[in-house]
């Protein structure tokens, strides 16, 4: 009877993980370029890049100044993850209480070169969350169904494909950017409340980071993936201010919208925007973010 009901809680516990895996999977992004992999779930980006160097006192000071890992920063050893590893944590402190969290970890892989993890935040890191991304990454337990390609002609936009026709680049994992006709970051996240942190420091990042003048900030009634919701609209003013953001477009206006709903089963956070120089159609929003978006009649 024991070893029945021994066997009985462990088959229970194997189906949990299981589904817990499965939920992760349906939130997460991954996308490859240039030796390495781009990750996003939550509203945490991280990465995998493997040196293929031996995992040794020599390779990892090396592995550590392309990190830009300082001779001051810890190098401390995670013990409960089950690979060797040296694992650096920086912080770096903004204005308005926005603290940035940089994780690397110099992981030995099966093969005995060295796989460096980066995990970054804002507020507070998770160990827990790390680890498991570690062992599913490492253990090529990731499913292929996760990873977007480069080409840009379809995305995978939260679950739901959308045809953008080639002419756009991915800034960065779930950050897509189409050439005067605007850009939208986005995450998919298991609660609300983490949806909502993702976009309260979006803006706070938004505004110390880019150097432009918020003119307007206000709240507006938007339709976001068909739900009908709030979104806060935020108009950036960078006329006169020498900002790397202003140069790369040639626009003077910023106007971004900061929004956070669920969305077919999930939590989503998107920021979107354009510039006032891109193709702005009789909507008031440019093509790209007319694909997810409507600005609610009044």
């Amino acid at each position: 009877m024991l070893k029945t009901l021994s066997i009985l809680v462990l088959v229970s516990v194997c189906e949990m993980s299981f589904a817990q895996d499965e939920a992760l999977f349906n939130r997460l992004r991954a996308i490859e370029n240039g030796g390495i992999t781009f990750f996003n779930v939550d509203g945490i980006d991280f990465t995998k890049e493997t040196l293929y160097s031996n995992f040794n006192e020599k390779n990892l000071k090396k592995a550590y100044r392309k990190y830009k890992i300082k001779k001051k920063d810890e190098k401390e050893i995670d013990r409960a993850l089950d690979f060797d590893n040296y694992r650096v944590i920086t912080r770096e402190t903004f204005d308005e209480g926005l603290v940035s969290v940089s994780v690397n970890y110099f992981v030995k892989n099966k093969d005995n070169f060295i796989d460096v993890f980066w995990f970054g935040y804002y507020e507070a890191q998770n160990p827990a969350f790390e680890r498991k991304m570690i062992a599913l990454i490492s253990n090529d337990k990731i499913p292929k169904s996760c990873f977007s390609a480069m080409q840009t002609d379809t995305i995978n936009f939260a679950g739901r494909a959308i045809a953008l026709g080639g002419n756009c680049n991915w800034m960065n994992i779930n950050n897509i950017q189409c050439p005067y006709y605007g850009q939208m970051n986005w995450s998919v996240h298991d609660t609300k409340a983490s949806a909502d942190l993702f976009i309260q420091n979006q803006l706070k990042a938004t505004k110390i980071k880019n150097g432009g003048k918020v003119i307007s900030e206000v709240v507006v009634d938007i339709v976001f993936e068909g739900v009908p919701t709030q979104a806060k609209k935020v108009y950036y003013d960078f006329t006169g201010v020498t900002s790397l953001l202003a140069s790369m477009s040639g626009g003077k206006n910023l106007t971004i919208y900061y929004v956070s709903e669920k969305i077919r089963g999930n939590y989503l956070s998107c920021v979107l925007s354009f510039w006032n120089n891109d193709s702005i159609n009789p909507s008031g929003l440019p093509a790209l973010l007319e694909k997810v978006m409507t600005i609610a009649e009044k």
